[in-house]
This record gives structure tokens, C-alpha cells and sequence, in this order.
């Protein structure tokens, strides 16, 4: 859809073009499948993949740390680059650099010792789509729905890229399956890592095929371009004069975001690790299936992006009846809970597929969420205020996750021995209790994007 068109989209909106062959909607389409699927297949099983690799929890930690310390730099900048030379040359650039994070991952076990430092390296370049392209995404649809529906526009993008977060697990289940012995008994380490190297190599090719066709055949014409970055004195302006409305928002948010980083690089580790719950039973058509926890974890992530899917577009539609607020809170709430939930559930395979499709409707407020923080926006400068609201929302998340691994395995310093006795428990109870607080004050003091407050 290009600038100037004001056709309002819906829930099917993304899946009509593409079959259509608009070329613009077909290739931010493909773009945001590709990296979608290839991120989602692989970030959320990079601790269980640096555990078998020889990892501590701690280290598992650091990672989430400095991941969290990525995801607050490279906003902003994507951001401006965004606005400056447009998503044409932005988001190809930004795939390319992903795809060179996979393989870097892929390779790490064939490097002995230098293994979890190539981890570290390769997130750095793997995040790059995630993170760099964040405000690029955001222009995108600013630039192409007018302005009371930009909830819905959000969430036709977001069924797109959902889609691929579905269908990334379940692909990295099969592949854990195949090379799995078929016992719901957890796999050994060795296991772990010839089925995580073939879902990189899966990764890592999806993202060179979708750098290569967005680079060649996006249509820019559509592209707003911004001013000249003006340096640290841009940063500081654009910081200090963010939107009156997104300041209530992004305490909330950021509270809630703090809490879920604490826990998040471990939930992985809880369901394959500490419930180690498979899956046995017979499926119709499948027949007799058996599942190791690694398999399963992968089913279970299938299970939250089909609870999304199918919930985030009316969830969308019901916020240009009753507003953004209500909805957003909705997923700050889910978020909240639901690290306490999984901590004390018991080690059976239905119930963590409840909690997991529960989880799943966290996502049904992102739409909302998104049209909250871009809605006050000028329309040549949203990606800059989307970088600027991300940059401080996630300076303040960094510490989170190796916060979160202190609480979650303790801190033992010489000379004093153990001076924090953590456990699993701790942090998720910990992680809950900061996100009610998120949620709280957002619910107290929150405001309405104008279009919404008056429908």
C-alpha cells in the first residue's frame, strides 16, 4: 500500500496483497516472514543451545544481558538510518547482517573453546533485523494508514510476521524430533546441538533469501525520508521532546519489559530442565507421537503464536471501540503473570500448553501497543520517535536479565561466599510482582492516542 492511499486494512489484509503481487506489500511481507522465522526459530532456544555448549545459568544471563543492552542501542540509530535513506536500503542491510549472526551461531560448536564468546558475536549481528530494523517497520505502516487505524494496520502486519512465529517452532520441534531418540526423557547435550545447527542452517538460509529479494525488488516509492541525523544534539532533542502521551505509556511499559527480561532467556530452561516435560500420546493422522521437552518446547511456542494469531486482529478491532488503553493493559497484565504461573505449574504436559496458549494473548495488545507509541508521531519523523521511545525503554531493561539470573541461581563472591541464595521460584515471584506494578501505573495514569479517545 503506498503513501496517500487511505483504504483501510483488515484482518486478512497482508495474505490479499501478497497473493495479489502488489510488489511493495509482497516484499515487506516476505522481509518480515523471513526474519521472523528465522529469529523466532532460534532465539528462543539459544540458552538450552549455550547450556549444552558448556554455559552456566550466569553466563545465560549475561547473554539476555547483552541482548538487552542491543535492543537499547540499535533502535535509535536504525531508526534515523531509516528515516534518512529510506526502508529501500535500510531493512536489506539489516537481513543481510542477521544472516551473518545465524551463521556465526551455526558455526560456534567447531571452535572448542571459543564457542560462547562466537555466541556473544553472533548476537551481535543477529539482532540486527530485530532490533536495528524496529523503527523501519514502524514508518512502514505509519506511512501507509491513516491514523484512526493504526491499530488494525499493525495487526495486518503482525499477522504476517505471527505467522512465521508459529510455523519457526514447530519447524525447530521437528527437526529436535528427528534427531531425537523419541522418549519424552530430556535430550543429551550432544543431541541439543546437531538439532539447534540444523535449525541455524534453516535460519540462516531463510534471511539470505529474504535479504536478497527485499534488497532487489522493493518498491521505495512510498518511502518518507527525514532530516540529516544531527548528531548527539538530535538524540537529545528527540529524546527530551518524545510525545506528552507516550510518557505514561513507557514507564508502564518499561516496568513491565524489565520484569519479562528478568525471566525470559530462562523459560526455555525451566520447561526443558527443571519441569523436563515431554510429550507422549496418540495424535490423529500423526498416530503415536512422542516428544522429548526440547521438541515439546517448540509445540508449546506453536501453541502461544496460534493463540495470537487468532486473537490479535478483533483484539485490534475492539480497540476502536473501547480504545488502546484497555487493550494494552490486557497484555501488560499477561505479561505479569504469567513468569509466577509457569514457576509453580506442575510437570504435565496439558497444563504447560494451557499456560502457553494463555501466554499467547499477551500478544493480542501489541497492535494496540504499537499504534500507542508511533499514533503522536509526526509522520517523516516516526522513526526516530519509535527509536527514541525503544532507546529508553530498554537502557533501563539491560540489567534485567542478569539480575534476573542472580535471583535465579544465587551469587557466591570470594571471600564472603554465598551472599545471595536464589532459586528458580525467587526470580519468576520477583519478575511478577515488578510487571503488577507496570501494569498498575499505566492503568493509573495512561492516556488515549486522540483518534481513539473519541470513538
Amino acid at each position: 500500500m503506498m503513501a496517500g492511499q487511505s483504504r483501510s486494512p483488515d484482518a486478512l489484509d497482508v495474505f490479499r496483497q501478497f497473493f495479489a503481487l502488489e510488489r511493495d506489500v509482497l516484499i515487506l511481507s516476505i522481509a518480515m516472514f523471513a526474519f521472523s522465522l528465522g529469529f523466532q526459530m532460534t532465539s528462543r532456544y539459544l540458552p538450552e543451545y549455550m547450556v549444552a555448549l558448556g554455559a552456566s545459568t550466569a553466563v545465560v544471563g549475561l547473554y539476555g544481558t547483552i541482548s538487552n543492552l542491543l535492543s537499547a542501542l540499535y533502535p535509535y540509530p536504525g531508526g534515523v538510518l531509516s528515516d534518512r535513506i529510506g526502508s529501500r536500503y535500510a531493512l536489506p542491510l539489516f537481513g543481510a547482517l542477521s544472516a551473518v549472526g545465524f551463521t556465526i551461531w551455526l558455526l560456534a560448536p567447531t571452535l572448542g573453546s571459543l564457542a560462547i564468546p562466537a555466541i556473544f558475536l553472533g548476537l551481535l549481528f543477529a539482532q540486527a533485523w530485530k532490533s536495528f530494523g524496529l523503527g523501519a517497520t514502524f514508518a512502514v505502516v505509519k506511512q501507509s494508514v491513516p491514523p484512526s487505524r493504526l491499530a488494525a494496520g499493525f495487526a495486518s502486519t503482525e499477522t504476517f510476521r505471527r505467522t512465521a512465529f508459529l510455523i519457526g517452532p514447530l519447524l525447530a520441534a521437528g527437526l529436535f524430533a528427528t534427531v531425537g531418540t523419541g522418549s519424552t526423557e530430556s535430550m543429551a547435550d550432544g543431541a541439543v546441538i546437531e538439532a539447534f545447527s540444523a535449525v541455524l542452517a534453516v535460519a540462516a538460509g531463510v534471511a539470505l533469501l529474504g535479504t536478497i529479494a527485499q534488497h532487489l525488488l522493493y518498491d521505495s516509492a512510498g518511502d518518507s525520508l527525514g532530516k540529516r541525523f544531527e548528531g548527539p544534539t538530535q538524540l537529545r532533542s528527540d529524546l527530551q521532546e518524545l510525545p506528552l502521551e507516550l510518557r505514561p505509556l513507557l514507564i508502564g511499559d518499561t516496568l513491565v519489559r524489565f520484569a519479562n527480561g528478568m525471566v525470559y532467556v530462562f523459560f526455555v530452561l525451566v520447561v526443558t530442565r527443571l519441569l523436563s516435560v515431554g510429550f507422549a500420546a496418540e495424535v490423529p493422522i500423526l498416530g503415536w507421537v512422542s516428544l522429548s521437552p526440547q521438541a515439546y518446547f517448540g509445540v508449546l511456542l506453536g501453541i502461544e503464536m496460534a493463540v495470537a494469531l487468532l486473537t490479535m486482529v478483533p483484539v485490534a478491532k475492539l480497540a476502536e471501540r473501547v480504545g488502546l488503553k484497555p487493550v494494552v493493559a490486557l497484555g501488560f497484565g499477561i505479561y505479569a503473570i504469567f513468569p509466577a504461573l509457569l514457576i509453580s505449574a506442575p510437570a504435565d504436559a496439558g497444563v504447560l500448553a494451557a499456560l502457553f496458549a494463555f501466554s499467547g494473548l499477551r500478544f493480542a495488545g501489541l497492535p494496540a501497543h504499537k499504534a500507542l507509541v508511533v499514533g503522536p508521531a509526526e509522520r517523516a519523523a516516526s522513526g526516530r520517535v519509535t527509536g527514541a521511545y525503544y532507546l529508553l525503554r530498554n537502557v533501563v531493561v539491560i540489567p534485567s536479565a542478569a539480575l534476573g539470573a542472580v535471583l535465579y541461581s544465587g551469587l557466591a563472591l570470594p571471600g564472603f561466599g554465598r551472599v545471595v541464595a536464589g532459586s528458580p521460584t525467587l526470580a519468576f515471584g520477583v519478575a511478577t510482582v515488578i510487571g503488577l506494578l507496570g501494569t498498575g501505573y499505566f492503568l493509573a495514569r495512561g492516556e488515549e492516542f486522540g483518534p481513539y479517545a473519541n470513538s
